[in-house]
């Protein structure tokens, strides 16, 4: 499993950061509407434990990924992988017992920066947040300053456990989608 190091800062304006990493050279990559849904083992054990499943779709990329999500640095582990067919895929995991519990949507705009994967992501009733992953803590505290960010103000949580602080309990929704929250 491939370790993730990341980073992320909560509120940020976006068009302002969108303007500076432009102003910066970063290579935009850009905006896509990301679709997925969210899979626990048959107990639903994973659920409580931070372990899924995501099926994504965004843009033409389809995605399986399995996620052990932890709130520190370097903590969330993943095994992630290409595939042709997302209802498929889905399917298959429904079949085997496993659980599509939940399915989301998020919008995201991608740029490289210097070494650095700057995500600004924007979930329904969220303020949008940036995320920045790297190979390195240094890396990350790099272009965390470069951009303009407090690293005083640094959040390690999962996307869940963000979603959480305003008041949305995530992981027992069905549906977490820009048209539909239930």
């Amino acid at each position: 499993m491939e370790k993730e190091i990341e980073v992320k800062f909560l509120e940020i304006n976006k068009a302002d950061l969108v303007k500076k990493l432009h102003a910066l050279g970063a290579k935009d990559k850009g905006e896509f509407l990301l679709d997925q849904t969210i899979i626990y083992d048959p107990q639903l054990k994973w659920k409580q434990e931070n372990k899924f499943i995501r099926l994504r779709k965004y843009g033409n990329e389809t995605k399986i990924t399995y996620k052990e999500a932890d709130s520190t640095i370097d903590g969330t582990q993943e095994i992630e992988f290409e595939i042709e067919d997302y209802e498929k895929a889905r399917d298959l995991f429904e079949k085997i017992g496993f659980i599509p519990f939940r399915r989301e949507q998020k919008k995201r705009q991608t740029f490289d920066f210097d070494g650095v994967t700057v995500d600004i992501d924007t979930w329904p009733k969220v303020p949008t947040y940036v995320e920045l992953e790297g190979g390195s803590e240094e890396i990350l505290k790099k272009a965390a300053h470069d951009l303009g960010f407090d690293w005083s103000k640094a959040v390690f949580d999962h996307a869940g456990a963000i979603i959480k602080k305003y008041g949305i309990d995530v992981i027992n929704l069905k549906w977490f989608t820009f048209d539909r929250i239930e």
